[in-house]
């Protein structure tokens, strides 16, 4: 069965709103640091305890956290000078990619 343009321009949308998300989750780096964070709670994790549970520097957790925060899935508290990140989807985009997946899935089984 072929599908319609009007199915077709809805997945392109799909895709769009996940573009950041799947970069951010497309490196492995960025992944194994997202492993890590899943076992930080709420309270977070600081650059310098990433590196320490990594072969990467600083300025390299610092380069990958920052590209997750941009994706909307891990947010950073302050507190003093210290900066404690954390998972925390935002806007959805967890909920986003999902449904996307799941339009895709169905548009298969037709």
């Amino acid at each position: 069965m072929e599908h319609t343009t009007q199915d077709i321009q809805q997945l392109l949308r799909e895709f769009q709103e996940c573009r950041t998300l799947f970069t951010a989750l497309g490196d492995e780096t960025r992944q194994y640091l997202v492993c890590i964070l899943l076992n930080c709670g709420c309270g977070g994790i600081r650059v310098a305890q990433l590196a320490e549970r990594t072969n990467l520097s600083r300025p390299a957790i610092s380069h990958h956290i920052q590209i997750l925060k941009n994706s909307g899935i891990v947010q950073a508290r302050k507190e003093g000078t210290q900066i404690y990140y954390y998972l925390a989807p935002q806007d959805h985009s967890i909920q986003r990619m999902i449904a996307l997946f799941s339009d895709i899935q169905h548009l298969m089984e037709q």
